[in-house]
């Protein structure tokens, strides 16, 4: 595993006191693209495929919308495959399979009562980065994924809706939102550690709060996966991510945001998260 340790020092330090990323996602991933192993960039190009997905859906209903340049597609690259995905079946040369797939779905369903485009190409999405090979970044993405079916559980729980009509995918997470709804945490304090907190954070009726204690424990999360191991791709992928946290949040409220995101991740960080051999008696 390749160490990125001469480019890793060279980075301006993630702070949560910082006003905002001194680098932002596009320049972290135009950087990136002149430092990474091939393998390792393969596995990077994952997370920024989450915004060519974006970008596909924005122009199968609009082909002007404006993309997002973080993804790793172009306009005419995502036009040709849209044009490819329409007229054969499989895969399309240069992307996963999903997204042809995922157009022919678009071109199926648009339009019809509870079919949301960005919901289906997110669900698409997550089905495919769970599957990568680097073990932290598949359960990043497993991470993500299963926050996003918890909550969305919580809410149809409380208004009496049907779990099965809203929680997608599949695995351990699923079944047990599907088999143990009338338990308060459905069973899975005991399974993610992160559970309490998430309920916590769903309950609270100010959405941007809500959202800062989500990022919270994402933001946490990423720390404790990457403390043995400060310049591998791991850490640089977490780099990553922590930027695009501080980006958006700075984008919001620069200063207020900044104050409470912080206080909230010193509050989740709790006692127990540095290892005992590390603290200092």
């Amino acid at each position: 595993m390749a160490n990125y340790y001469c480019f890793m020092a060279g980075l301006p330090t993630v702070k949560l006191t910082d006003p905002q990323p001194q680098h932002t996602l596009l320049q972290l991933k135009e950087e990136l693209a002149d430092v990474l192993e091939p393998q390792d960039a393969r596995l990077m190009e994952r997370y920024f495929l989450r915004f060519d997905c974006e970008n596909l859906v924005a122009l199968l209903s609009d082909e002007e919308a404006e993309l997002d340049e973080r993804g790793c597609h172009d306009r005419e690259a995502l036009s040709q495959l849209i044009d490819e995905a329409r007229a054969m079946e499989g895969t399309v040369k240069g992307f996963p399979t999903f997204m042809a797939d995922f157009v022919r779905d678009y071109d199926a369903h648009a339009g019809q009562t509870n079919w949301f485009a960005r919901d289906a190409a997110l669900l698409a999405y997550y089905d495919y980065a769970r599957e990568c090979p680097n073990a932290m970044m598949a359960e990043w993405y497993s991470l993500n994924f299963n926050i996003l079916n918890i909550l969305t559980a919580l809410i149809a729980r409380r208004q009496g809706w049907a779990l099965a009509e809203y929680v997608q995918g599949d695995g351990n997470i699923v079944e047990a939102l599907l088999k143990q709804a009338g338990q308060a945490d459905f069973g899975l304090s005991s399974e993610l550690d992160y559970m309490k907190d998430l309920m916590q954070a769903a309950e609270d009726t100010d959405p941007v709060e809500k959202e800062r204690r989500i990022d919270a424990i994402r933001w946490n999360w990423l720390e404790d996966k990457t403390f043995f191991e400060p310049f591998d791709i791991t850490a640089l992928f977490a780099y990553v991510v922590r930027s695009e946290i501080l980006e958006r949040w700075a984008l919001l409220d620069p200063e207020l945001g900044r104050q409470r995101f912080t206080e909230i991740i010193e509050n989740l960080r709790g006692e127990a998260k540095v290892p005992e051999e590390f603290i200092r008696k």
